[in-house]
């Protein structure tokens, strides 16, 4: 203890201390001053590393250096050299604390200007930037334009969610039937649920030139709607009421909003009535709710939700039997479940139970957009029959235009037939009224890949990953183009980013392909054989179809469509089978599947095309797979495809009649991306 005083009286006489004190300022002071000063010259930011590297190594030479020497009145000299008597160290302290005092302040002046000066106006300029920004996205948006934001549940109880929920989607609804009116989907609303983001940012994201908000209170039989209509551009508020009425005239009130919001933005109905097309003929307020809460838990895509679901649309029908909305609902829940959850005798009777319901619904509402979207799906899903298919979403596009849904099912329809730029066209449509849902940007990626459009393609494809980078078989996908492209490492390492069940193997044997080790290939190849050719008989074509042995590939095909594998869809929008469509037996499959032929306009080979390192496509004749990409026997291309099945919107339940419903949420849309298409009520 004796020893440890004494050592630090001596560091204290000797000025170490102090020493340590002003070196750690100086330095500190330094680092923020080139910090501000280095990026005006253009210095890389490597450079401030190593200023902070020399600092720290020059603090023990620092402290090793005021340890060895002391300051005197004819100049620095050895402390060994300079007698007790003589030194001048404590003068030297008073000196140095003045030094210290002198160089903290300057630091508090920079720390303050930096703080309160630079940041703020480095921040101003950037927010500045931003709102310049922003105006601009504003000024290119149609002034007569809306998306309703979830209205807030304000009734207490957290189990009323789906009550303010649904009379949000209603009204999406009904404003989707305004000619003139564009009004975006329930999807990319529901994003900004209890968003801090201005009415600009906002309005700026989804393209739209107003918003609507509002709250939900339900206490017994009384009912208070809360709604204001909010231009984007100055967030002033255009239109706002009340609405304070029994539970009964629920279905009054929304009528009542959408008129108003109509005649706020000064668009003229023309003898348009906005009927709440879900609304069960009786106006049974009970049944209503029950739908709607049937609704809600179908769309989480679980079995105990689609089993949560029919039930509670089984006590609205017992409620109502005249209900068509709650007999599609119940039809499409029904094939959901028995098709991506259900096998066997289980799946059967599911299956009778949905075409007993549809047929309820055909009979109580044979013209309603709704009846045919929801037989459009049964004849997609159960009679495997996508040309009829297209024809009920052709009718409900023809009642409903300007729904959303109703346009993306139609793209879907027009994609399982081979109309793959018609369908590409409608995406975009179907995009700009719910442009962040991912699923349509998946949809669209699959028309582009058909075509072969990769650039287009790739560019689809990382805008979902933005908006869900968990979204299954984007990185499938990105290994397809990279196939195409020979670039094997690439495949590789996209292939082995994706984690769909369905896909990743396959994708990981595709990318295996361009190995150039043969052995290891088709070792790759036989494995996926044993272990997922007898379920996914038409992926085992695939491979065949990429390493050019056109027999086995028309063996696996006939025995997908023998076995109604559900992949078998894929046929007219999947280019590495469309490579050999000029083979007659593909005609005669078509025929036997009952499919039309695909377009024979289109390349005959994906192998004739390439790709440049700007995205345009050029047609190459002298193409030879092992010189350019390293296949055997095989040649370069790629495909968009569903994981398990037909193509279509991911959602939870079907659409019925003007209903611009979107997902349930981001976990049913990758279960029906993942396992095929299913529809949204």
């Amino acid at each position: 203890m004796a020893r440890a005083r004494e050592l630090f009286a001596e560091l204290k006489r000797r000025n170490m201390l102090r020493a340590g004190v002003i070196y750690a300022a100086a330095a500190w002071l330094l680092v923020q001053v080139v910090t501000q000063v280095l990026p005006l010259f253009g210095v890389p930011k490597w450079s401030l590393r190593w200023v902070v590297i020399a600092c720290i190594i020059g603090f023990p030479l620092w402290i090793a250096f005021a340890w060895f020497y002391e300051i005197t009145p004819t100049g620095l000299k050895r402390e060994s050299d300079v007698a007790r008597e003589d030194s001048i160290a404590h003068l030297t302290g008073r000196k140095l604390d003045f030094w210290i005092i002198g160089i903290l302040a300057v630091a508090v002046v920079v720390l303050v200007t930096n703080q309160f000066v630079l940041r703020r106006d480095a921040t101003g300029t950037a927010n500045s930037a931003d709102a310049r920004s922003i105006a601009a996205r504003l000024a290119k948006v149609p002034d007569k334009s809306v998306a309703v934001l979830p209205l807030a549940n304000e009734s207490g109880d957290p189990r009323q969610q789906y009550f303010s929920d649904g009379l949000s989607e209603e009204l999406i609804s009904d404003l989707a039937q305004i000619h003139g009116l564009k009004v975006i989907g329930k999807y990319s609303s529901f994003k900004f649920r209890d968003s801090k983001d201005s009415p600009a940012q906002i309005g700026a994201t989804l393209g739209v030139a107003n918003l609507i908000q509002g709250s939900v209170r339900q206490q017994g039989d009384n009912l208070r709607v809360m709604v204001t209509l909010i231009g984007t551009r100055d967030g002033a508020v255009v239109w706002s009421h009340s609405y304070d009425q029994h539970l009964k005239d629920v279905f009054a009130i929304q009528s009542q909003i959408g008129q108003a919001v109509a005649s706020a933005l000064e668009i003229q109905l023309l003898g348009q009535t906005l009927g709440v097309y879900d609304k069960p003929p009786s106006g049974n307020v009970e049944a209503y709710q029950l739908m709607l809460q049937g609704r809600a838990l179908a769309r989480h895509g679980t079995e105990a939700g689609h089993r949560q679901g029919i039930a509670l649309y089984q006590q609205a029908l017992k409620l109502d039997p005249d209900y068509a909305y709650a007999w599609g609902a119940l039809s499409n829940t029904w094939i959901n479940l028995g098709t991506f959850i259900l096998t066997g005798d289980a799946q059967q009777q599911a299956w009778a139970h949905a075409r007993e319901a549809v047929d309820r619904q055909q009979a109580l509402a044979p013209d309603a957009a709704a009846t045919h979207m929801s037989r459009g799906y049964l004849l997609l899903h159960l009679d495997n029959d996508p040309v009829e298919a297209l024809t009920e979403y052709k009718q409900a596009y023809a009642l409903a235009p300007r729904d959303g849904t109703v346009i993306s099912f139609l793209a879907s329809g027009l994609l399982n037939v081979g109309q793959l730029q018609s369908s590409v066209d409608l995406y975009h449509r179907a995009i700009a009224t719910d442009p962040l849902r991912p699923d349509f940007y998946f949809n669209l990626a699959v028309g582009l890949l058909g075509q072969r459009q990769l650039g287009d393609a790739e560019q689809v494809i990382r805008k979902a990953l933005t908006l869900q980078p968990d979204f299954p078989q984007l990185h499938s996908y990105l290994a397809q183009i990279d196939i195409l492209r020979g670039d094997a490492a690439a495949a590789q390492r996209d292939a082995n980013q994706e984690n769909d069940p369905p896909q990743g193997p396959w994708i990981r044997v595709m990318a295996g392909q361009l190995d150039p080790d043969r052995q290891q290939a088709d070792a790759a190849l036989r494995g996926y054989i044993a272990n997922s050719g007898k379920d996914q008989p038409y992926f085992v074509a695939d491979v065949y179809a990429l390493r050019n042995q056109i027999n086995d590939m028309f063996d696996w095909l006939q025995r997908a469509w023998t076995q109604r594998d559900p992949n078998f869809s894929e046929l007219l929008y999947d280019p590495f089978v469309l490579a050999y469509r000029h083979d007659p037996r593909f005609a005669a499959l078509c025929n036997e599947a009952r499919l039309p032929l695909p377009d024979p306009t289109a390349p005959a080979s994906a192998a004739e095309y390439r790709q440049e390192s700007n995205g345009t496509v050029r047609q190459v004749r002298d193409f030879h797979p092992r010189k350019d990409s390293g296949l055997h026997r095989g040649r370069s291309r790629t495909t968009g495809r569903q994981g398990h099945g037909k193509v279509a919107p991911a959602s939870a339940t079907l659409p019925t009649a003007g209903t611009t419903t979107a997902a349930g949420g981001p976990a049913s849309s990758q279960r029906m991306a993942a396992r095929g298409m299913r529809g949204s009520s």
